[in-house]
């Protein structure tokens, strides 16, 4: 079974120099990439990531990222707006995820986040909404209504996910395994030290031999 993660925190507003989005996606859990939207520059990490990094893939993947991000700065947004935040200081936390094990579809999701608070969950296999935080019933029976939204994320979450973790899973099958070391046993040193003993033991005969025979006799 394998697994593809991308984590999206996407900011109402940003200080100068800081960005409104970024993004992190793992395989396995395990981190590849970081994404800036502001910039629109990704960052590979790992194995994987310099694996994938200047591929036809990795070029798609950052298009997909940035495209991800404007839609979901677009909700927060939105959010702002319906909840009348005068502020204007929202932080959208978006993760989306899809498994494969083979060439079988184990699921996808969603989960949103708002201002570090988990609020709402979609299983885009079966397109039902979890509220989490009652706070957030607004906006999923709003997001519920929205056939376009609804559309687009699982359109986003079965298709390119799934997409994506098998074009990186080709890579992922390539890198090579990682080494370990033989863990020295309990018997290891012990055996080495019998050896050592042994031999000593051996070259003190051999020279008392040798003294007996040559040493001279004495009547």
């Amino acid at each position: 079974t394998h697994s593809l993660c991308l984590d999206f925190t996407v900011k109402s507003q940003s200080r100068p120099g800081e960005s409104w989005c970024e993004v992190q996606g793992s395989v396995d859990k395990t981190a590849f990439l970081q994404y800036d939207c502001e910039s629109n520059k990704i960052k590979p990490l790992g194995h994987l990531g310099k694996e994938v990094n200047a591929t036809k893939t990795w070029t798609q993947l950052t298009e997909m990222l940035r495209e991800l991000g404007q839609d979901l700065r677009m909700i927060l947004l939105d959010i702002n707006l319906e909840q009348k935040m005068a502020r204007g200081h929202l932080t959208l936390q978006a993760k989306m995820s899809c498994q494969l094990e083979g060439n079988n579809d184990l699921g996808s999701s969603w989960n949103f986040s708002i201002d570090g608070q988990p609020s709402l969950c979609l299983n885009v296999m079966h397109m039902e909404w979890t509220v989490i935080n009652p706070r957030a019933r607004g906006i999923k029976e709003k997001w519920e209504n929205d056939k376009e939204l609804r559309e687009h994320l699982r359109k986003v979450s079965m298709g390119d996910c799934n997409h994506w973790l098998r074009e990186l899973l080709k890579h992922w099958k390539k890198m090579p395994a990682p080494t370990s070391t033989v863990p020295v046993t309990s018997g290891s040193p012990r055996t080495s030290s019998v050896s050592v003993t042994s031999l000593v033991v051996i070259i003190v005969l051999i020279l008392v031999v040798i003294i007996i025979i040559f040493m001279p006799i004495k009547f």
